[in-house]
């Protein structure tokens, strides 16, 4: 049985979740993707853990997505004398490219591409956001800054320049070992770090060549202003809230949030909410009551996914996280309100068969009370089309493409299966009511709605609907 529920869950693995035990835990709990954090770990452990997730797969029968999120760039700076030093508000700092220790006057920040994304006047922040510098004078090597905001620095902590572009290239020479590494794997997408224009996108969408899907993450203020360019290029977007609010004020984040969510939803590219969803479950077994609210209003925003990190990956309760995560989600589909507010911003159809098709799909299930859509997709370009409408009924996939099936893991309202495609009219019925009767969506005597491309096994065609009666 698929998770009878519409937006997905996406879990990280790490030291706390890396058994095979472990992993289908998580996934029983809810889980219907898997995140690789290539920030941590070893490839071996990467290796490791896809065979367990792919083994768990053909155990259950039931298509599992594997994300790669690459690390991109890290700026920090140096190490200190002492390992740390204390800044007080209104003293002088000075940043360079000496490479000895630094102390209470000067540290080193080793990217000399940075110094020239330096002006006078500028905001720097260290260590997330707790350190605040402001900088008074800057050279090609060197830049005097005066503290704003003081308190304890330690060795190699992180540099963020709020609201600049900064000359640095999203994928790293470890990236580009990182992502062929997960390619040979089999990942089914790639998360790409610090995006800020569509170049970093295009870059790493010619490299992966078709062999995974591309999800971009905005945690980077530069990225709002060519937010649509970058939208295009992606095939998935990630909110990464906790870089994104470094940089941005925190009562900005949730208007950004939103912004970045309609503006996907609107492209009909999935989307995922992540960092900080129930933050407090690293430690305590419950989440606190704010944190439960910030995931409903996710789901209530219409989100395709909602993301665990250091729940799931390091965290003392790992799979009770997925399952309270999985219980908010439920919850919040069951309430009368749901249906209005995601559709609170109407989605407007291209001019294309398949959008037609799958507008009149939703139409045509609400009216009869058909208990499911019933979609054949090979690309799954399809799916896709029919997620971005928000049907009232479960959408049921069928693919002969086990990668589309693994991809689709991750948007709305989809569960899908791996099946050999539709011969002719009499097959597709067929396969569409007994898969529907199967995985429990539709009993004998009631209705589903199907859609498929004629000729069948052709992508990018679908024309066809039509009502079947289990």
């Amino acid at each position: 049985m698929p998770h009878i529920r519409n937006a997905k869950i996406i879990a990280t693995l790490g030291p706390a979740s890396s058994t095979p035990e472990a992993i289908r835990g998580l996934f029983e709990a809810g889980a219907d993707v898997f995140r690789l954090n290539f920030s941590h770990g070893e490839p071996r452990e990467h290796a490791e853990s896809t065979a367990v997730i792919r083994e768990l797969e053909k155990n259950t029968g039931r298509p599992i997505g594997v994300l790669m999120d690459l690390q991109g760039p890290k700026l920090r700076i140096g190490a200190f004398r002492d390992g740390k030093i204390a800044l007080a508000e209104g003293a002088p700092f000075r940043l360079d490219l000496s490479s000895e220790p630094g102390d209470a006057t000067r540290a080193s920040l080793p990217h000399p591409e940075l110094f020239s994304a330096l002006g006078a006047n500028m905001d720097l922040l260290l260590d997330d956001g707790r350190i605040r510098l402001t900088i008074r004078e800057r050279g090609e090597d060197f830049a005097e800054t005066v503290v704003v905001t003081g308190g304890e620095l330690s060795d190699h902590k992180g540099v963020n320049l709020p609201g600049v572009a900064l000359p640095v290239r999203a994928l790293t020479e470890k990236d580009a070992r990182d992502l062929d590494f997960g390619l040979t794997l089999g990942v089914d997408w790639v998360a790409l770090s610090f995006v800020q224009r569509p170049e970093d996108v295009a870059e790493v969408r010619e490299r992966i060549a078709g062999r995974a899907a591309l999800m971009s993450k905005i945690e980077k203020p530069a990225a709002l202003e060519r937010l649509d360019e970058i939208i295009a290029l992606s095939d998935g977007i990630m909110v990464a809230r906790g870089d994104l609010g470094v940089e941005l004020a925190p009562e900005e984040v949730p208007g950004v949030q939103k912004r970045i969510l309609r503006a996907a939803r609107r492209a009909g590219k999935p989307v995922v909410i992540a960092t900080q969803m129930l933050e407090s479950m690293i430690w305590a077994p419950a989440p606190t009551r704010a944190e439960a609210s910030d995931v409903a209003t996710a789901v209530y925003d219409g989100a395709d996914a909602l993301m665990l990190s250091a729940e799931s990956a390091s965290g003392k309760h790992p799979r009770g996280a997925v399952e309270m995560m999985n219980r908010i989600i439920e919850k919040v589909e069951q309430d009368p309100l749901y249906r209005s507010l995601i559709m609170a911003e109407g989605q407007v159809p291209e001019e294309t068969t398949a959008d037609a098709i799958t507008l009149a799909a939703k139409q045509v299930a609400k009216t009869i009370k058909a208990r499911a859509i019933v979609s054949y997709t090979t690309s799954g370009s399809t799916a896709v089309r029919a997620s971005r409408v928000r049907p009232e009924v479960p959408i049921v996939v069928l693919t002969p493409s086990l990668a589309t099936a693994r991809r689709l893991a991750t948007v709305w309202g989809v569960h899908c299966v791996h099946t050999e495609d539709a011969t002719d009219f009499d097959d597709m019925t067929a396969k569409a009511i007994a898969t529907a009767r199967d995985l429990g969506f539709a009993e004998t005597g009631e209705s589903i709605v199907t859609t498929a491309g004629v000729p069948f096994g052709t992508p990018g065609t679908t024309n066809v609907l039509r009502i079947a009666i289990v």
